[in-house]
Formats: structure tokens, sequence, C-alpha cells
């Protein structure tokens, strides 16, 4: 059978039900309910405590205590715990005292479809333990774990994602101001200029007026605003130039560096992709295109046979990013295979282009991994000259 290093499916490490203790964590914002399975101890305990680790590790040394009573020496804790708001520091707390620690991937648990079934902190501990321990077994399809990062993994990802929400704010706070002066039947002024706060007292409206006092004072508020948001958005990209420049072979400042090489794909585009995939250590390329979402999602029961469209179970930024990326690559690559093979099968079928994107993206983002990785050069693309 072949398996995989970072197969994250199943465990395949083996697994000795009289030797292990199995513990999940369902973690709330004021309590956690910690779970166990402990070999030689009939019953299932269930602890309710305050989100301090020093306690869950004095529980967990407690409970080795009570399966060495039961003469079951304890070889290995494992502690699992459902990926959400708290992120990884547990799991890394845990790591660096010498527990081993998974964290579960919230959408690859199965639930109940009852419409009225029961949720509570119990039943979702029972649940998660159940699964857990099909995972330790080897067995596939009981839940799937989450690469684990290190804090500086992390780190790097902040700057680009915070951009991205400063875009977003910015483009709501523009198109809230457009429409204040639609509203007024202005047309001509663009508020969103840096230029706009100086002339805005000369605006007047189609009846031959000022501007409204109110809209006015909230149209400089906005102004405001928005001079403030380009200062932070320009602080993130000299910043992101800076560290680059500073250790260009650091990490994955060399896979940046590689990817903005390539014609239509600029430092943005690159930092985004590096941090948000290329670094992940997937599996293969099918695990690459599942993780953006951008495969398919195949309804088949019976004669009825269709499909639903994207899957969108990924990252959304990188889904956003490469179907951006893969209309400007049809562009600025018109001479790569990738494009001949686009323009071969949507040549006298344009409703075709629209799909065709979806799955020309699929294979760009996959050739650009095996770039960065393996150093696969995608066939007859253009590449700017070294720095």
């Amino acid at each position: 059978m072949t398996t995989h290093a970072n197969d994250m499916s199943r465990s395949l490490a083996a697994f000795d039900e009289h030797s292990t203790l199995v513990i999940v964590v369902e973690m709330g914002q004021k309590s956690w309910l910690v779970a166990g399975l402990i070999p030689g101890v009939e019953r299932h305990p269930k602890k309710k405590m305050d989100p301090d680790p020093e306690k869950l590790l004095s529980l967990l040394e407690r409970w080795r205590g009570e399966a060495v009573k039961a003469r079951r020496p304890i070889t290995r804790i494992a502690v699992a715990y459902e990926a959400g708001r708290d992120g990884f520091w547990l799991a890394r707390w845990l790591e660096s005292r010498s527990i081993e620690t998974h964290v579960i991937h919230s959408t690859s648990v199965a639930v109940s479809r009852e419409k009225r079934r029961a949720k509570t902190d119990r039943v979702d501990a029972e649940m998660l333990l159940r699964v857990f321990l099909g995972w330790l077994r080897g067995e596939r399809d009981h839940c799937s774990m989450v690469a684990v990062p290190t804090i500086e993994a992390e780190d790097d990802r902040r700057p680009g994602r915070e951009r991205e929400a400063l875009v977003a704010e910015r483009t709501r706070i523009t198109h809230r101001m457009k429409a204040d002066m639609a509203r007024l039947g202005v047309r001509g002024f663009k508020p969103y200029l840096r230029s706009a706060p100086k002339k805005l007292a000369a605006v007047q409206t189609p009846e031959g007026v000022a501007v409204p006092p109110n809209t006015k004072a909230e149209l400089e508020r906005d102004m405001a605003r928005l001079a403030v948001l380009r200062e932070q958005i320009a602080a993130i990209e000299k910043t992101r130039l800076k560290r680059i420049e500073a250790a260009p072979d650091k990490g994955p400042h060399a896979m940046i560096r590689l990817l903005a090489r390539v014609v239509g794909i600029g430092i943005e585009t690159a930092d985004m992709l590096v941090n948000e995939v290329m670094t992940r250590r997937l599996r293969d390329r099918r695990a690459v295109a599942r993780y953006a979402g951008i495969t398919g999602s195949p309804e088949e029961s019976g004669k009825r046979r269709r499909e639903k469209g994207l899957s969108k179970s990924g990252n959304a930024r990188v889904r956003r990013g490469m179907i951006q990326l893969a209309w400007r690559w049809l562009t600025l690559q018109k001479e790569s295979s990738l494009t001949v093979w686009f323009n071969a099968r949507t040549e006298g079928a344009p409703g075709l282009r629209k799909k065709m994107a979806v799955a020309l993206a699929r294979k760009l983002l996959i050739a650009l991994w095996r770039m960065t990785t393996t150093g696969e050069i995608p066939q007859g693309i253009l590449l700017r000259p070294a720095a």
C-alpha cells in the first residue's frame, strides 16, 4: 500500500489502546470540556474546566496516574481538538511539553443530518472522541487533521491578510461616497481622489446648492478614513519589500521572488500564493486543487448525474486570486502551453470560456506549485529577468 508521510486523513503510527491515553478538548471562550479514554478504566471521564493549559496538563497527569493504578502504564498521550477561533497555540504549547497533539479539520467531521439534533458540549466532545479514535486506528473517512503551522509561518500570513481586509474596507468606503454623490445628483466629482477634500466645498448639486452640511461632514470623515487606509496599505507593501530585499533567500522569500518573475504575477499575488499554498506541504496536485476549492462537486444518485459547480470548501483567498490570475494569464502569457490548451478547448464555443477559466485556474495553480516545490518551469511561460 502506498502511503504518504504527510497524509492527514489517517494516522500512520501503530495504535495500542492499552497504553495510549486518548484526550479530546471541546474548546469554548469561557470554559473547556475535556473528555478522555483511560486504559484500564471503564468509565469515560469528562471534566469541565477553565481555559487554562496548565490545568489541562495537570488533568492529563492525573488521568495518567489512574491508568497506572489500573496496571496500564501509559507510553503515549494523544490529544486532539477541533480547529476554530483559538487557532493553533494550544497545539504548539502541548507539543513543546512532549504531548502529541492534533487539530481536527472542522468540516471533515460527519454530523447527524437530523433537523433537531441535540447540540451540546458533551455531545460534541463524545463525537470528537469517536472520530479521533477512528483516525488513530488508521481508518479513513473519520476525520482529517490540519497541519499545525509554526508561529513564524502564521505571522508571515498576517501582512497579506491584513492588506486584503484594508483593501476591502477602502472599497466599501469608496462605494459609500459614490452613493452619496449619486443620491445628490452630483456627477463628475470623484470623492476617492487625494485632491477631493480640497474640492468638496465647491461642489454643488443640480439644484445649485452646496452639499448639505451633514452629508458634507460624513464625506469628510470618510475621506479622512480613506487617507489613513492608503497610508496603512502602502506601509504594509513597503515593509514587505524591505523584508524580502533584506533576506532574499530566507524562508518563503525565495519562492516569492521566483513567482514574481513570472509575467502576469505581481509581488502581492506571489506573496499570497506562497504563504497560503506553497508552504503548506500539501500531499499532491489533487490536494492542492482541493485546498483552493476549485475542484468540481459531482452529484450522482441512480440515473441522475449532474455537476453542482465548484466545491468552494477551500481557501477563498486562493480561489479568488487564481480565478483573477487565470484571466490575466490569457492576456499576458499567450504562448504558454496552458493558454494554447485553453484556446484549443474553447475555440468555436465562446460560452465555455467562463467554465474553462476555472479549469485553467486549477491547472495553473498546480503548475505554479510544481514550479516552487520541484523547480519544474511551465512550458512556454515568459519570465522577467532575475534581479
